[in-house]
């Protein structure tokens, strides 16, 4: 079975994950600020870690990493008169720079991996322009950049893909969709008339720990808004 590391797992799509992976026999390190429901699961070992501190407190991990997934993520949705200059600081923080420091901690137990590989999450609202959505948009087109980047640096030896995905269903999106007829609204500018549920991502994750021939790519689940209308 594999060694994983999942930062940002004490809920929404990273809990989903670390869920599915250890019920399938892998093994998690789950890095968070926060335990939550992690102690539930078996063959899964709690790190608590803030990774917006400027040298978090990673753990030491010894031996092989097979992948590394970073969910932590941020929905800060502002006319672009009300944005602060901290504000899209912040956003780079938490979306971008927390993946850049964790990809350089684990790194060398990755390169030990036999067939390692790195996930990330983009968003929809990079491709796709959208209102309100400048300081969250900006800083994951950095990490779409990474992907990219760090897909031909590490190749052939560790594989960096992304998801994009649009509204899922988790606690940070709460406040979007808290009420029948903001769910409503936010199905309806979706092709398949449905927002995203955390198994949907968590399904797409597995599917890139395992495609032995696919780097570099932005997956776009996104119920369809990115390609059609």
């Amino acid at each position: 079975m594999s060694q994983y590391i999942i930062i940002g797992a004490s809920s929404g799509i990273g809990f989903q994950l670390a869920k599915s992976l250890t019920e399938k026999g892998h093994s998690i390190h789950a890095l968070s600020r926060n335990k939550a429901e992690l102690e539930t699961l078996s063959n899964c070992q709690f790190h608590e870690v803030d990774i917006t501190m400027e040298n978090p407190n990673f753990p030491i991990i010894e031996g092989p990493i097979d992948g590394l997934i970073y969910c932590p993520g941020s929905i800060n949705l502002k006319p672009f008169r009300g944005l602060k200059t901290e504000d899209f600081l912040n956003e780079y923080q938490i979306n971008f720079l927390g993946a850049v420091k964790s990809i350089k901690q684990y790194l060398p137990n990755l390169q030990l991996g036999e067939s390692p590989n790195i996930v990330l999450f983009s968003t929809v609202a990079v491709q796709t322009g959208m209102s309100f959505h400048a300081s969250i948009a900006s800083a994951k087109g950095a990490i779409e950049g990474l992907t990219r980047s760090l897909a031909a640096e590490f190749a052939p030896k560790i594989r960096v893909n992304a998801i994009a995905p649009s509204l899922t269903a988790t606690p940070l999106a709460d406040k979007l969709i808290n009420n029948e007829s903001k769910l409503k609204a936010s199905e309806e500018r979706h092709p398949l008339k449905k927002i995203g549920a955390t198994s949907d991502i968590s399904n797409a994750v597995e599917f890139l720990l395992s495609a032995n021939w696919m780097t570099g790519q932005i997956i776009h689940l996104d119920g369809g808004m990115s390609a059609i209308r």
